[in-house]
């Protein structure tokens, strides 16, 4: 069954489309809905609850195996150990993207976002990428923030406007994009070069990482380059949506200089 579900303040997650039931779900991914995770019970096993597995699988759904505990803080109806949350947008292809940016003779401009899985900072990054001019901005199949209603009403409505691509793997995301002619710069303090020196008036792919961890190891040995904020301060980093304008609007600027 669907609803809407609002779990109030403190610690408790934003309010979300939520699904219970394992034929509810079922029937919503056949329906070609999507679904930004869907948490399993994890000590319980049966036919039907393997198939919905499967076929999340097969539609490339983020899966959690969790104690009924937390299903039951989501929902204490009839959830059969499967509780689904349906996401705010609808997810693009890269490929599509990509291929018709060249035959229309644009410069695609792409946005790689690495493990940043708080729902605001996601907001506030996709309004500021929407309003910069990026095409796309890339999230992980697992480790990425919910985009439900929280991270809409953060972005000022920048995520009806600019199209997300979820893909199950970002490494093979940025051989794709690489591949497809476009460089590749993850925005690290463990560059040596600033981004100010890089030209961005190319084909171009971002790679912006959490405040946390960072960008991946696995992405920062490929990517083309490797480029830092110059930072003059007694704190040493900046947060990753006001870092991540600071690079996007100093492509703005060199497309602008460039025209």
């Amino acid at each position: 069954m669907y609803k809407k579900f609002n779990r109030g303040r403190g610690k408790k997650p934003e309010s979300s489309a939520l699904i219970y039931g394992i034929n509810p779900i079922a029937e919503a991914l056949e329906a070609g809905k999507e679904i930004d995770k869907l948490y399993i019970q994890r000590d319980i096993k049966n036919d039907h609850l393997k198939s919905l597995v499967n076929m999340a699988n097969d539609n490339n759904v983020p899966i959690a195996k969790v104690p009924l505990e937390k299903l039951n803080k989501f929902t204490l109806k009839a959830h059969q150990g499967a509780v689904a949350f349906l996401s705010s947008i609808t997810y693009a292809s890269l490929d599509n993207i990509i291929t018709n940016l060249f035959a229309e003779g644009k410069t695609p401009f792409i946005l790689i976002l690495d493990q940043i899985t708080d729902v605001r900072n996601f907001g506030a990054i996709s309004r500021t990428a929407e309003c910069a001019g990026v095409n796309a901005i890339v999230i992980p199949h697992k480790g990425a923030a919910q985009i439900g209603p929280d991270a809409l009403k953060t972005s000022a409505g920048a995520l009806n406007h600019i199209q997300v691509c979820r893909e199950v793997s970002l490494k093979d995301t940025v051989r794709y994009l690489q591949d497809s002619g476009l460089q590749v710069i993850a925005c690290t303090e463990k560059a040596e070069e600033d981004i100010y020196k890089i030209d961005y008036t190319i084909p171009t792919a971002i790679i912006m990482g959490s405040e946390e961890t960072g960008i991946s190891n696995d992405l920062i040995r490929i990517a083309d380059e490797l480029a830092k904020i110059p930072m003059s301060g007694k704190v040493s980093s900046l947060n990753v949506s006001v870092a991540t304008g600071t690079v996007l609007f100093e492509a703005v600027r060199q497309k602008i200089k460039a025209s």
